[in-house]
């Protein structure tokens, strides 16, 4: 394995006009997103697994605050006694309910104060390399994904994104998932490119620590499913015993399936023919992608069809390797970021996966669909640092959780900004965790 480059300070240009519009949008959206919601479950812990809505609320003004006002701005901070409350590694989820973090308004408030600072930074200093702005609006993207999770666990009857729209049709021949592509032997490049090469688009210049260095690798001959698996794939899987048949599970899956009473994907109804999404039940729709999984259930899913998860270098290559030109594409289609709706279900806002095959022209080099978008893709590989990894900006991005039981997932969700979604980017969350919008596909 071969590493092509050492992180540096990412190059991101971009006008302070056009960072301003982009974290004016992201914050529209945040607001938008919670607006239906009353304050009283804006501050319930709808689950354990998941903060407070308003608790997030307060944290994306706090983030920004500190890494756009007070680090690059050079400014005191605005709330230095809310640094404890709102600071993510010190306050593990499970206790967030009883921290003492601002209302409803009062949480709004520090929003608009922090964001007229944040302006005014702009207006004076411009963006700079544009590192920190880009980190603090993904930043926000990111949370606007986690509470939809919370606001899919909470099941507030009759909630509705803002401009919610319907999910489109699929293919006239819906594949199931099961369908395989092979993938040729020989070697690849992994990882977002070094910092310093182009910052147009579709490389702005910026990715995540833990994306980087860009190295080089050989990955094996292998089979993977040309789309996720489907709700009527999976749903086969449950009624031919797969929740009974031991030999289909790890050991420490097997132990979570038992202790948890696990007999069906998070969402479905027992009877196997419905699907909460959001804030309404819908009728199962028997193509589109097996959502709110776990990596236990995808991996006893695999074991049954005698297949395996793909490692994350598999999906990677899988998703971006353009055998004749010998070089990793930018997305799966070609070196232009996402349009919703043509390449990839993101930013629709469609409540839910698109039918599995309903972007062709989303395909990678290999003929693989659905690659960016619509479901997180659990892969068999721990969550662990690249060969010459650095921590960048800040050291707790990623490295307090490498080598902690942690499995990776690409790909994104319908959830996940377009801004935010690239084949580089790796998720991570434990085996056992299924509020995430996670499917699968499988390996061979």
């Amino acid at each position: 394995m071969t590493v092509m480059s050492s992180p540096s300070a990412a190059a991101v240009t971009g006008s302070a006009s056009d960072a301003a519009t982009a974290l004016g949008e992201a914050r529209e959206r945040t607001l938008a997103m919670v607006t239906p919601v009353s304050d009283e479950d804006l501050e319930r812990v709808h689950s354990t697994l998941m903060s407070p809505l308003v608790w997030d609320l307060g944290h994306i003004a706090a983030f920004e605050d500190l890494w756009l006002v007070h680090r690059y701005g050079q400014r005191r901070l605005l709330r230095a006694d809310l640094l404890e409350v709102y600071d993510a590694l010190e306050t593990p989820r499970s206790g967030r309910g009883e921290l003492p973090f601002l209302g409803p308004a009062a949480a709004r408030e520090y929003l608009d104060e922090v964001r007229s600072r944040t302006l005014e930074v702009i207006d004076q200093r411009g963006v700079g390399d544009g590192l920190l702005h880009e980190l603090v609006l993904r930043h926000e993207h990111q949370h606007s994904e986690t509470m939809l999770q919370t606001l899919q666990l909470a099941q507030l009857d009759g909630y509705e994104l803002p401009g919610q729209q319907a999910v489109p049709d699929g293919p006239e021949d819906p594949p199931s998932g099961l369908e395989l592509v092979e993938i040729a032997a020989g070697e690849c490049t992994l990882g977002a490119p070094p910092n310093g090469a182009p910052a147009e688009p579709p490389w702005t210049g910026f990715a995540y620590d833990n994306e980087r260095p860009r190295h080089h690798t050989d990955v094996r001959a292998f089979r993977i499913g040309r789309t996720p698996i489907t709700n009527a794939t999976y749903l086969n899987f449950v009624e031919g015993g797969g929740y009974q048949r031991r030999e289909w599970w790890s050991a420490e899956g097997w132990a979570w399936k038992e202790e948890y009473d696990i007999t069906r994907p998070g969402g479905w109804t027992a009877d196997h023919r419905g699907e909460r999404r959001l804030g309404s039940l819908e009728p199962l729709h028997p193509h589109r992608p097996v959502v709110h999984v776990s990596w236990f259930e995808a991996d006893a899913f695999a074991r049954s069809r005698g297949a395996r998860l793909p490692t994350e270098s598999e999906w990677e290559k899988a998703a971006t390797w353009d055998q004749e030109e010998g070089a990793a594409r930018a997305y799966p289609w070609g070196s232009e970021p996402p349009v919703p709706g043509v390449h990839a279900n993101v930013d629709q806002l469609a409540p839910g996966p698109a039918p599995a095959g309903a972007y062709p022209a989303g395909a990678s080099p290999y003929g693989c669909l659905g690659m960016i978008g619509d479901v997180w893709e659990w892969t068999a590989s721990d969550f662990t640092a690249y060969p010459g990894f650095r921590p960048h900006p800040y050291k707790e991005y990623s490295e307090p959780f490498f080598e902690a039981g942690y499995r990776v997932l690409r790909g994104g969700s319908w959830a996940t900004r377009s801004r935010v979604v690239t084949p580089t980017f790796r998720n991570w969350d434990h085996p056992q965790r299924r509020q995430i919008f996670s499917g699968f596909r499988v390996a061979e």
